[in-house]
């Protein structure tokens, strides 16, 4: 009996440990993440080279680098302000957008005259930050990539995934508000 009952112990002893928790059977590593990153870096880095090509073979135009990492050259340069486009201010502008080899996406006429409210309304990234590079009558082309224009997503409509993009826009009018003056 005293056997039993030690026997009858020790089961008891080693089977209240409780349940023991399952181990995973694959860790993730974060290696989509990781391939999607280098993914986008080799994208960045060709579309920066087309553009490099782009300024090489147009020895006509000098080029300004936008500091954000797209490239303009002026087609029409004014010196009757030194305004630029400030936070909230009405900006009257046009622009078209074309593929780097010049093919046409959406022509000025498509889009029309538009009045934007400079960081408060919603444009592709490139075309929010070169609106503030321009001052009131001048027009530039700017050269875009994908980053910078429609990104992965496209538009929905004729700009697929991916696409770099040039643009020329030009600034009609700014409405300066009272708090920029």
């Amino acid at each position: 009996m005293k056997n039993l009952i030690f026997l009858l112990l020790i089961i008891a002893f080693f089977s209240c440990n409780g349940p023991e928790p399952r181990k995973p059977v694959k860790v993730k590593t974060g290696s989509i993440l990781q391939k999607s990153v280098e993914r986008n870096k080799d994208l960045l880095a060709k579309e920066e080279k087309q553009i490099m090509e782009i300024i090489k073979n147009d020895s006509l135009n000098t080029y300004f680098s936008s500091g954000i990492g797209s490239w303009y050259h002026y087609i029409n340069k004014s010196d009757q302000t030194d305004y630029y486009p400030k936070t909230d201010d009405l900006v009257t502008l046009q622009y078209n957008v074309m593929t780097f080899n010049n093919d046409t996406i959406y022509s000025k006429e498509d889009i029309g005259t538009i009045t934007y409210k400079v960081d408060k309304q919603d444009l592709f990234p490139g075309l929010r930050n070169s609106v503030k590079l321009l001052k009131e009558t001048e027009s530039a082309t700017f050269l875009f990539p994908s980053s910078l224009s429609y990104g992965y997503h496209g538009d929905n409509n004729k700009i697929g995934v991916n696409v770099p993009i040039k643009s020329t826009i030009t600034i009609l009018n700014i409405d300066k508000q009272k708090e920029n003056n």
